[in-house]
């Protein structure tokens, strides 16, 4: 059973999974915190501040007229009072509550910071609702507009927000100084704003020429130096902070402590972009939306640091390199990367409209940066992001010039550290295998109990898709199920997860996996891709997974076994995706959809050892759900087989593609 988070059961877990370095480290964060609420010191005083962290001449100019279009339009529609947020349509924006959560109809308390239990829906109401306006990122739209466009109503609603924002949140007061990443991303939001509205005639009196804004910017700075995401939670939390922090001592460098939260940011920016992710260039959360977070964040903190002319340590450049061209080689045929872990809609800098793409905007980025490789995927797409940060960001030195890095040949298929496996095949089929470790770090926040799980796609389209995330706070029953089991493509025994949860962020028990076979291509196997990995989550007993793509015949079959133990209890799902419609008869479902307008469809063959049953759209329990974004949940068709496993023969599911 999962413990609610800030329950005595929690704290004691979750001291379990913390080393003496860091529960060290947080008892003097509690000394601190108890210190500063009492004894708030004051900002310094600054004279003859100046920001220079401005944008080339010309970049602007070279933003492609359908981006600037797209942005445009919801920079409109933001001025005229709408917006929506994980699934919930606002139109109070243009005089916001900061502190009111729409969803639930509260608001968050007053008092020190510290003292506000964020975590407790029934006193707080939805924290992510309440913080995501705060991140500041659609004022980056409305300053992007203004840059664009000169219209000076554009920075006027900016000017307005920030001073009320900053009116009503004094420092250490409130919800909004109570998490890290928030004010890292917030930081970030105000240095780009700043930069975008620098041909404002009132820009220098909004920043640098006001007390409030100079006192807001030093306190934030100062909260991120002394509270750090640390040890079993130097998850991408730290990224933020730490991106945050150095892109405001860079831009915003007015402070006597600058030079050294500089320093500091950026070494640890370094050694936790090093830790964050595998050398194959994946985020080691294993949570694909987080490695489109912590790309986008490294890449915001170089150009300030290339705008600044600060030298950045060349292996931060490198995990850059790397995450894009693993991002290059994971997605499908539509620039969809995998569904994979937590996923919460964060992004690290927010300039463009509804509509864009952000994969393809991060690749196009890479492009740019770094130079596409020979087997790159197409984009087409545009977005207003990438000219800004490429007139920021010098040029990776280019093949065959050092200290230029080595990059892959080929499109690189199989990734031993992380564990995944993408296995292609005509009409855009796409599988991705999951036999990698359960998550980052001692507490794997952001992991599931996905272990052999697969996903499929054709063409861009779910199939068997990874349901998503939905919520974190105040919803329980839905957490658990997301991130359960029984909510990936994989086997259950006994009705129990494969790793064990010990809160909404904390997993008590790793189940560990290890591949077998990746031979992704089919060298080996006169064209049938194939891959096989085992887990050891369930006691006594291990789950082995068999899959294999004959290309020739668009045929995906999977072999599951449990080896070992007694006699087990087993669940077999399949999730389908949204647009799949299903039609079972026994143990055989018939897959329709439609593509483009084009009729699609294919034949699932499910094990006939299990009895099996359609389940769509059921709370009670949760069952049969697909999120296509946090906070956003529709019903879906899962298959579900049940029986009993006693090692005896194996389970096939086959599922065929029609030409």
């Amino acid at each position: 059973m999962t413990v609610s988070s800030g329950s005595p059961g929690w704290y004691l877990r979750r001291l379990s999974r913390m080393g003496p370095r860091e529960v060290g480290g947080r008892i003097a964060d509690a000394v601190r915190r108890r210190r500063w609420r009492s004894a708030r010191p004051e900002c310094p005083r600054v004279t003859g501040a100046r920001f220079t962290a401005v944008l080339p001449a010309g970049a602007i100019a070279v933003v492609p007229p359908d981006a600037a279009k797209r942005l445009l339009a919801e920079a409109d529609r933001l001025m005229a009072g709408h917006v929506e947020y994980f699934g919930v349509v606002r139109d109070d924006l243009t005089d916001p509550d900061w502190w009111y959560d729409p969803k639930t109809g509260r608001r968050a308390p007053w008092g020190y910071a510290f003292d506000v239990p964020y975590r407790n829906e029934d006193v707080v109401g939805d924290i992510k609702q309440i913080w995501e306006l705060s991140r500041h990122q659609y004022l980056t739209v409305l300053a992007a507009a203004y840059a664009i466009t000169g219209n000076e109503r554009y920075a006027e609603r900016v000017a307005e927000h920030l001073r009320s924002w900053w009116a009503a949140n004094a420092p250490l007061r409130g919800v909004h100084w109570t998490s890290g990443i928030e004010l890292g991303i917030r930081l970030l939001s105000w240095v780009w704003i700043r930069r975008l509205l620098d041909g404002w005639p009132g820009a220098a009196a909004l920043f640098e020429g006001n007390p409030v804004a100079v006192q807001q910017i030093w306190h934030h700075q100062r909260w991120l130096a002394a509270f750090p995401s640390r040890g079993s939670s130097a998850n991408n939390h730290v990224i933020a902070e730490t991106a945050g922090q150095f892109a405001a001592a860079c831009a915003f460098g007015w402070f006597p402590s600058s030079a050294r939260w500089r320093t500091d940011a950026l070494r640890s920016l370094e050694r936790h972009l090093r830790s964050n992710t595998f050398g194959s260039g994946l985020n080691r959360e294993l949570a694909t939306e987080y490695h489109g977070l912590v790309l986008e964040l490294g890449l915001a903190a170089v150009a300030e640091a290339d705008a600044a002319g600060r030298p950045v340590p060349a292996s931060i450049r490198l995990v850059l390199l790397r995450m894009t061209d693993a991002l290059a080689a994971v997605v499908d045929s539509r620039l969809r990367p995998p569904r994979q872990g937590d996923a919460d809609d964060g992004h690290g800098l927010v300039v463009d409209g509804s509509g864009t793409d952000r994969w393809a905007s991060l690749l196009a980025t890479g492009d740019a940066v770094f130079g596409r490789l020979d087997w790159w995927p197409a984009v087409t797409g545009t977005d207003v992001r990438t000219p800004l940060l490429a007139a920021l960001i010098r040029p990776y030195p280019k093949r065959g010039t050092a200290p230029a890095a080595s990059r892959p040949a080929s499109r690189p298929a199989h990734f031993a550290d992380a564990g995944m496996t993408v296995l292609r095949g005509p009409a855009g089929i796409w599988c991705r295998c999951d036999g990698g470790p359960h998550g980052f770090l001692s507490i794997a926040a952001h992991a599931h109990a996905d272990a052999l799980s697969v996903e499929v796609r054709h063409d861009g389209v779910d199939v068997l898709a990874d349901p998503g995330t939905f919520c974190y706070h105040g919803q329980p029953e839905w957490r658990r199920y997301f991130r359960s089991t029984l909510g990936h493509n994989t086997l259950q025994l006994d009705g129990e997860d494969q790793s064990v949860s010990g809160g909404p962020f904390l997993w008590a028990r790793h189940a560990r996996s290890r591949v077998l076979v990746a031979d992704p291509s089919g060298t080996s196997a006169g064209g049938t891709a194939r891959w096989c990995a085992e887990h050891d989550g369930y006691q006594h007993s291990v789950h082995r997974r068999r899959v294999e793509l004959t290309a020739a015949s668009q045929e995906l079959r999977v072999v599951d076994e449990v080896r070992g133990g007694p006699r087990r209890a087993v669940r077999l799902a399949f999730h389908l995706g949204p647009a799949i419609t299903a039609d079972l008869e026994g143990n055989r479902a018939r897959l329709t959809w439609t593509r483009d307008g084009e009729d699609r469809s294919a034949a699932l063959d499910l094990p006939g050892q299990l009895r099996w049953r359609a389940h769509r759209g059921e709370s009670d329990p949760p069952l049969g759900w697909y999120s296509a974004g946090f906070g956003r949940k529709e019903p879906t068709t899962t298959l579900v087989g049940t029986g009993y496993a006693d090692g005896a023969e194996g389970f096939t599911t086959v599922l065929r593609f029609r030409g």
